[in-house]
């Protein structure tokens, strides 16, 4: 079974700062094809942004080849605008693709700022989504 979901930055930095994380084993799940990110090309363009700023020093080659994967394994969407309300606008997107994409599948945001996102069932912290995929593989 396949899991979609949209994958807030903080998640993607948090699994590249810790790889012995619930962050990285997210990305993990991601790597293998169980979770299939979702998103539009501004959050891609945030997630390269923020991974190659001096103060992570995440390499180059690393960024480039989770973008790379990204583009190739992941589903492009557009937007499905919405009239909610964010302390930071550049949460909006998140939110937006995920409501684009709860139009036609199950899925989820996954973020671990969970406060700064409307109380939705699909906006699931990391260990949420985790404890999901894993009650579906241990059955």
């Amino acid at each position: 079974m396949n899991f979609y979901a949209v994958i807030d930055t903080n998640v993607v930095v948090s699994a590249m700062l810790k790889r012995d994380s619930v962050p990285a084993k997210i990305i993990d799940l991601l790597l293998a094809g169980i979770i299939i990110p979702v998103f539009n090309e501004e959050i891609l363009s945030e997630y390269e942004e923020v991974l190659l700023r001096p103060e992570f020093g995440f390499a180059q080659d690393d960024v480039n080849k989770f973008m790379d994967f990204m583009r190739k394994n992941g589903i492009f969407l557009e937007k499905n605008l919405s009239d909610e309300k964010f302390n930071d606008p550049d949460d909006a997107v998140f939110y937006e693709i995920a409501l684009s994409a709860i139009k036609s599948r199950e899925a989820y945001l996954v973020t671990g700022n969970i406060r700064h996102f409307p109380q939705k069932e699909f906006v699931v912290t990391p260990r949420d989504i985790l404890n999901i995929v894993l009650s579906y593989i241990d059955k």
